[in-house]
């Protein structure tokens, strides 16, 4: 059966099943759920505890062995399997159906997978491990939540940001700077604790603590882009070029975020309903919920002005052009304020043209 993350203690509190499925590229989630699972495991005598990793040329018969063997105490044990890659292959796949199968009150096992496409998810593997134990998909913490992700931890230890609007910037603030990297969102919230007491936690002292410890991802560009989060875009932009990101990659991110606008705002106006262009687009998770206010602020003019200079910007990051600096003829001579120009057709429709748009002060590198 399928289990929330956030029903798992509530669970465990009623007693223990026989297989455990933790699987997710949230790793510190993952890492925290599977801790919970070996702590209720150890408190109910599974005190023997073998761990398998799955790699090339691994011994699946090894592990069945272990999994119906008992210990040499009479201990109750515990088996995890870590699967790394979420391809057992064909032996790995009868193994694991043969695990799923067994029903030893003695063995508990517990399995861990990085985050399966669809058709691994109906694969006859995970649908039998699945069936015969508990799963926990492990969703990453999206951007619009991680203030609240905060908060909640906070509040774990016994802090808390002031009420109204401070709150609410403290929270953003850390946000922020932790974008991409829960591990480093969670230790930095650690940091809060151990420097201040429990209560309410200023502005001041979250700023003097919180490194800006983000990782930023170009995949992502695609949502501060469709929000019209400009600060954002501005941040994420010089993040990748400080981390020293290929300028052809970022451009193509863009790139592919403006084409598919323009495919839906054509199709919608032909007609189409929204919901069978999202689909067609392969538009879903985060992105189908802000690409419908996206539309309503850029015009289809917009994104055809958009993609004329991205052909500038492409020749120009692959060294064939150069820009001369003039707007409306070429893109400006840095590639990277082309982007930024680029990402805020779609950032900042509606308002000033990209071109006359300030942009936010960048860091020199």
């Amino acid at each position: 059966m399928q289990l929330r993350l956030d029903a798992l203690e509530a669970h465990l509190s009623k007693g223990l099943k026989g297989l455990y499925v933790v699987y997710g590229d949230e790793h510190l989630l993952a890492q925290e759920a599977c801790d919970r699972i070996r702590t209720a495991a150890r408190a109910s005598g599974f005190t023997d505890r073998s761990v398998f990793t799955v790699e090339r040329g691994f011994d699946w018969s090894s592990l069945i062995g272990a999994s119906r063997s008992m210990s040499l105490f009479g201990d109750r044990q515990l088996v995890e399997l870590r699967i790394p890659t979420g391809k057992p292959g064909k032996d790995g796949s009868e193994a694991l159906k043969l695990m799923a199968a067994a029903n030893s009150p003695d063995v508990l096992t517990l399995i861990t997978l990085p985050r399966l496409d669809s058709a691994s998810q109906k694969a006859a593997w995970f649908t039998a491990i699945t069936a015969a134990g508990v799963a926990l998909k492990i969703d990453p913490v999206e951007r619009a939540q991680l203030p609240m992700w905060v908060g909640q931890r906070l509040a774990q230890q016994g802090q808390r940001v002031a009420p109204g609007e401070e709150g609410r910037r403290a929270l953003q603030f850390i946000a922020e700077r932790v974008e991409g990297n829960l591990l480093a969102a969670h230790q930095e919230i650690q940091k809060l604790g151990l420097l201040y007491p429990e209560g309410v936690l200023s502005v001041e002292q979250i700023h003097d603590a919180v490194l800006n410890v983000a990782r930023y991802d170009v995949f992502k560009l695609n949502e501060a882009m469709l929000t019209g989060d400009v600060g954002r875009l501005a941040r994420m932009l010089d993040g990748l070029k400080g981390e020293g990101e290929a300028a052809v990659l970022v451009l193509w991110a863009l790139v592919e975020e403006v084409r598919t606008l323009l495919r839906i705002k054509r199709g919608v106006a032909a007609g189409k309903p929204l919901a069978t262009l999202l689909r067609e687009n392969r538009v879903w998770g985060p992105r189908e919920r802000l690409i419908g206010p996206a539309l309503s602020r850029v015009t289809e003019g917009a994104l055809e002005k958009a993609l004329s200079l991205a052909a500038k910007l492409d020749r120009q990051v692959k060294g064939l052009s150069g820009g001369t600096g003039k707007r409306g003829s070429e893109p400006p001579p840095n590639p990277w304020d082309g982007m930024f120009e680029l990402a805020m057709t779609v950032a900042h429709s509606g308002n000033p043209s990209p071109g006359k748009a300030p942009a936010p002060a960048r860091p020199r590198r």
